[in-house]
């Protein structure tokens, strides 16, 4: 039977892909994520998601390698994880009254046929206008310095929010499950009948 691996330390993404019931192994990919020149935020994840997938391939025979890779755009700049408090408190600032577009890179490679799928999910949040009371709250009550926007939308983060747009809530957390399980179809793989 094919085995499934996620390669992705995350544990927002492991509890995501928990959803669908499948037993699978996650390991951490070593890959540079740093941005290319020119490279638009689309291009990046698409990139880094597919890396992320065939840097396991070579000790996986035989594996389905799910990669993944989320970026927020903010006035058409790229934002990432916060190093700290105040770069986190910058993000939030910078997306008070906004509509902020997330955008998932997310790759399924199997590797005993180097089938490759993969798509660009994206996902809109428009964001309350937020005082900085209440941007100071929520960073000290959940923290969410692991997280690209400096929220948690399965958390606390939801009560930043006047509007979610997008096609799978899953997305906004870092895995779009409804995409996978597509993916997953392709390959053989029904969560329903596994």
């Amino acid at each position: 039977m094919t085995q499934i691996l996620l390669a992705s330390s995350s544990p927002y993404r492991r509890q995501l892909l928990d959803k669908l019931g499948l037993s699978y192994a996650c390991e951490s990919p070593n890959i540079n994520e740093v941005q290319h020149h020119n490279e638009t935020a689309h291009e990046l994840v698409q990139r880094l998601a597919s890396e992320k997938a065939q840097a396991l391939a070579e000790n996986h025979p035989n594996t389905l390698i799910i990669g993944s890779d989320q970026v927020a755009v903010i006035n058409q700049t790229i934002v990432t994880k916060p190093a700290n408090h105040s770069e986190a408190k910058q993000q939030l600032q910078a997306s008070s009254g906004q509509t902020i577009t997330f955008l998932t890179g997310l790759c399924l490679y199997n590797t005993t046929t180097n089938n490759l799928q993969i798509t660009v999910e994206p996902f809109q949040v428009e964001f309350l206008h937020l005082t900085e009371h209440q941007i100071e709250r929520y960073l000290t009550l959940e923290k969410p310095y692991d997280c690209a926007g400096s929220f948690k939308s399965e958390g606390l983060g939801i009560s930043l929010f006047k509007r979610l747009i997008g096609n799978d809530p899953n997305t906004l957390i870092g895995l779009p499950l409804i995409k996978l399980c597509e993916m997953l179809r392709n390959e053989g793989v029904d969560p329903l009948l596994t």
